[in-house]
């Protein structure tokens, strides 16, 4: 149960970063999926530990502050994507 959970938050967490970083017309619910997931652990890598709160994909999981970490790892996912892949961010 708490895969799916995860993977739903996840979802919601990707397709949040990626109507900020405008590339939700180009972005599918699959990609949406891995951004969220993928943005959760960078975030609880990079920026969990400088604010002591875990990512979404950490013990201690759900709350406002946990999503706020794991959507700024995603990010910080999608500006590097943009950054590698177009020289810019957007």
């Amino acid at each position: 149960m708490n895969i799916l959970l995860f993977l739903i938050t996840g979802g919601i967490i990707g397709w949040i970063a990626s109507l900020i970083m405008r590339t939700d017309a180009r972005q599918g619910i699959v990609l949406n999926i891995i951004v969220g997931v993928a943005g959760s652990a960078l975030g609880g890598f990079l920026i969990g530990p400088m604010v002591g709160v875990p990512a979404l994909n950490q013990h201690g999981g759900l709350s406002l502050s946990a999503a706020a970490v794991s959507l700024g790892g995603a990010l910080i996912l999608l500006a590097v994507w943009s950054l590698v892949s177009r020289g810019r961010i957007r």
